[in-house]
């Protein structure tokens, strides 16, 4: 569907990783070569790239705010480095602490007619950090950052838009707990 209707608009919604972690994991991402790092900043999804009516947007940006009213702010602890190969070429950073209230927001998010969309993998928290690159960068970056750990209080979420070009842009944080 990407790319397809350009009446659509395209939307994201994900946890920031913040300083100095987040630069750190992006700039490693960049050092693996993958092109994805000059456009997207480090993050942990909560709903993937998705297409959407533009007239939808006021109706999911009160969803949006809904959903962050009623989940508390939680300790998310990174710890280490995990892959999804054989199946995709990806390494990521894992989520040690975090994981069900990720869960929760993800389903919750997803909840509403305009987000609903088709996902080749169930969903699994994580931050990556090397995608669709040769074997020894992704074998690299995995070794790497195997010591990685932060751990931090997450209060909000971000929804995110994207016109094709550029970097991903922040268009609202969403407070979590109200």
């Amino acid at each position: 569907m990407a790319g397809t209707d350009d009446r659509l608009t395209r939307i994201g919604v994900a946890i920031d990783i913040p300083e100095p972690w987040g630069a750190l994991l992006t700039r490693r991402r960049a050092e693996a070569g993958d092109p994805q790092a000059a456009y997207v900043p480090a993050h942990l999804t909560l709903l993937g790239p998705t297409e959407i009516e533009p007239d939808s947007l006021a109706a999911i940006e009160k969803h949006l705010a809904a959903v962050a009213a009623a989940q508390p702010p939680f300790t998310l602890h990174l710890r280490g480095t995990g892959t999804f190969r054989p199946l995709t070429e990806v390494v990521f950073v894992v989520v040690a602490a975090g994981i069900s209230e990720c869960e929760l927001l993800n389903a919750a998010i997803g909840s509403a007619a305009e987000l609903r969309r088709e996902s080749r993998f169930p969903y699994h928290p994580h931050v990556t950090v090397a995608q669709d690159v040769p074997s020894d960068a992704l074998d690299k970056v995995y070794d790497d950052l195997a010591g990685f750990e932060a751990r931090f209080e997450v209060d909000a979420f971000t929804l995110f838009s994207h016109t094709g070009e550029a970097r991903w842009q922040p268009r609202r944080d969403y407070p979590l707990g109200g």
